[in-house]
């Protein structure tokens, strides 16, 4: 998670806007504060529960939503699947806003080895935070999901899909990758960027882009945390590997 400040100065001083959803009042209130003097982050609204946050998303249309996912009514994984995957349903002329595709949706949470967590980067999230986290890495976080990538921590991943897999793990051999991109796959589960990874491949930055595109097609991936957990669910990564 590093570059947010070229990540702002790309944005050309228009800041990140970020919806939190949390059930508890006291988090939602003292995020909202603490993120709202960050450089380039504007929160523009709250959610207490699922329902709500897919409600607020949808009429706000932040960058970004920042998701708990114990919740009532609705929890954090049906909300991101909900978001991410279900039109908002509008009979009406599509605005350029609604063109421009659902929130981001990074997940928030108490405890690095939350069950939900996985569960949710499989349903679309880009990525996930820890609430005792500094605010100042978790804007970073929100600023980085909010400019395309993503937010891996590729040993807490690998330990969480290991401990209760996902019901997704057969789709890494359905898909039938290359070799080139089965090795790509393996170097984004490391937590390499497309520079990176081009670097370690000594091919062009275009030519790893154009197998990070085939490998989220080919797995049905929704993003590159998305395409890591199927890795990791069907063994083509395990924890501690480095590439």
């Amino acid at each position: 998670m590093t570059g947010s400040d070229a990540i702002a100065a790309d944005r050309a001083g228009a800041p990140v806007t970020v919806l939190i959803a949390d059930d508890d009042a006291v988090t939602r209130s003292g995020l909202r504060t603490l993120l709202s003097v960050q450089p380039g982050i504007a929160v523009i609204g709250e959610a207490a529960d699922g329902v709500e946050a897919v409600e607020e998303a949808r009429r706000l249309r932040p960058d970004v939503v920042l998701m708990d996912v114990r919740m009532p009514r609705r929890n954090g994984i049906e909300a991101t699947r909900q978001l991410l995957t279900e039109p908002a349903g509008s009979a009406g002329p599509v605005d350029a806003e609604e063109a421009a595709g659902p929130p981001k949706v990074v997940v928030i949470t108490t405890f690095e080895n939350d069950d939900y967590v996985t569960a949710a980067l499989g349903a679309g999230a880009s990525g996930f935070v820890l609430k005792r986290l500094p605010v100042r890495q978790i804007a970073e976080a929100v600023r980085v999901v909010a400019a395309g990538e993503a937010i891996l921590f590729p040993a807490a991943l690998g330990r969480m899909v290991t401990a209760r897999p996902l019901r997704g793990a057969e789709a890494l051999p359905k898909a039938a990758l290359t070799v080139r991109e089965e090795e790509v796959l393996r170097l984004m589960a490391t937590g390499l960027s497309n520079p990176e990874i081009a670097q370690s491949l000594a091919v062009s930055l275009e030519t790893v882009k154009t197998h990070v595109g085939n490998v989220l097609t080919k797995l049905g991936a929704q993003n590159r945390t998305h395409a890591v957990v199927i890795a990791y669910e069907s063994g083509l990564v395990v924890p501690g590997f480095t590439g």
